[in-house]
């Protein structure tokens, strides 16, 4: 099978498009697979730094091959960008929910719903302060926000990405960029949903309401944030944070979670934004493309897709079918 693996740690040109085995066991006949931020980290060796040569990519849609059931997995260890990928942490996807829908909404869907709900407890009496608003987690976190009654502001950087927001239907949307980004809120939130960390972390915290709580789910700065239980305490305010592993822990709350997730887009309550899809050749732009924002939302990978010309970013690479096997990585450590 055809996979484009990483060669080397780096920018987006270290990928090759290459023939390797296909994994043991269990398997799916992949359809689309995802590009998520994780896969950029890994790329460039600064998250979960796998062996090289290494097949990345953490999310897939496609067919079991055991049973021929449409499925979509996630894959913690990688090994997406192949046509052929472990069925691992798979559920089934509805008749009613399209490939690009299902592999857009579980993985970042998870975190929202998880982030929103299981930590955040969020209800029809909740401010909620969604940070990126218009990205791959924020624009379905304001679309569940929406949908549990609460009322949503969603930080934004550009008109376009506002307008985006207010379609969605959230209340109101702030500059994400204003340096007095507490205040012009407006009105103090009782939940915050954070995906950005840095400046932003700390400038939403503060403006918490009393009782009121942030959900940290990833950092896209490189400050990290420190939080002292003393100004918790006197604040009255709460900081949880959210990874999608734990959820992965526990096949239950995963399968029952991304079927209430399948249930909502099947009935058009939950809509991701597909931003672009890529041929396997074309990984490499797929990630530049990401790393530069300037095609939002979700980026798929149709591996089954081989044009070679003019691509940026991947070059044809000839390995023997033994040099390449998907990432196999330990957890990272807590």
């Amino acid at each position: 099978m055809l996979a484009a693996a990483i060669v080397a740690f780096g920018g987006p040109d270290v990928f090759a498009l290459t023939e390797i085995p296909e994994p043991a066991g269990e398997v799916i006949d992949v359809t689309v697979a995802g590009v998520d931020d994780a896969d950029v980290h890994r790329r460039r060796g600064a998250y979960r730094r796998p062996s090289l040569p290494a097949v990345l990519g953490t999310d897939v849609v496609g067919r079991r091959r055991s049973d021929g059931r449409r499925v979509a997995a996630l894959l913690p260890a990688g090994g997406g960008y192949a046509q052929v990928a472990p069925a691992r942490h798979t559920v089934d996807v509805p008749d009613a929910v399209s490939d690009e829908q299902a592999l857009a909404v579980l993985e970042q869907g998870l975190t929202a719903w998880h982030s929103l709900h299981t930590l955040g407890r969020a209800g029809a009496d909740d401010v909620v302060v969604v940070t990126a608003a218009a990205g791959g987690v924020g624009h379905l976190a304001v679309q569940l926000a929406r949908a549990a009654g609460a009322r949503v502001i969603g930080l934004a950087s550009s008109p376009a990405e506002h307008a985006f927001l207010t379609g969605l239907g959230a209340h109101a949307t702030v500059d994400a960029n204003r340096p007095d980004l507490g205040a012009a809120l407006g009105e103090a939130p009782t939940l915050v949903l954070d995906g950005v960390g840095g400046r932003t972390f700390e400038q939403v915290r503060a403006a918490l309401a009393p009782f009121g709580r942030i959900v940290a789910y990833g950092g896209a700065g490189a400050v990290a944030n420190t939080v002292a239980v003393d100004e918790l305490m006197t604040a009255s305010t709460g900081v949880l944070g959210f990874g999608l592993e734990r959820v992965l822990d526990d096949e239950e709350l995963y399968r029952s979670s991304a079927a209430r997730l399948f249930h909502l887009a099947g009935r058009g309550l939950l809509t991701a934004r597909i931003g672009g899809r890529y041929p396997l050749s074309a990984v490499g732009r797929a990630h530049a493309d990401l790393e530069s924002r300037r095609v939002p939302g979700k980026l798929l990978i149709d591996v089954h897709r081989l044009r070679l010309d003019a691509v940026h970013g991947v070059h044809l690479a000839t390995t023997s079918s033994s040099s390449v096997s998907p990432v196999s990585v330990k957890p990272r450590e807590r």
